[in-house]
């Protein structure tokens, strides 16, 4: 891993850190089947790596952010999720933040929380 991946992946993460400790996580009105949990909204990316801690999620109607801390062999690097939950299959999946980082188109807290951050 060359120096400025590891430099850039310690700024990102004590940015985020600082961005965490401002905030809290908070939960809000989610469709009546969706749960907006912290486990909930994190089970897609406990699926692939090992999650280190939720940092903070929120959730409003179908969609969530989620700032969470993954563990990718011997580094922890700190990831921002947009979710959209599934109604379906009754579960979060990941959500492009190319194709809906909108204000038009999501909550403005889930757009502030999941669209301005790495």
């Amino acid at each position: 891993m060359s120096i400025t991946r590891v430099v850039t992946a310690l700024a990102v993460a004590i940015g985020l850190g600082w961005t965490v400790a401002r905030a809290t996580a908070t939960s809000q009105s989610a469709p009546s089947s969706a749960s907006c949990s912290a486990a909930a909204v994190s089970a897609p990316v406990s699926h692939l790596a090992s999650t280190g801690g939720v940092n903070a999620y929120g959730c409003e109607g179908s969609w969530a952010y989620l700032w969470a801390t993954i563990t990718v062999g011997p580094n922890r690097i700190g990831v921002t999720e947009l979710m959209r939950f599934d109604s379906s299959t009754s579960t979060w999946h990941f959500a492009s933040r190319a194709r809906y980082c909108h204000p038009s188109v999501l909550p403005t807290v889930v757009y502030r929380r999941a669209c301005f951050s790495n």
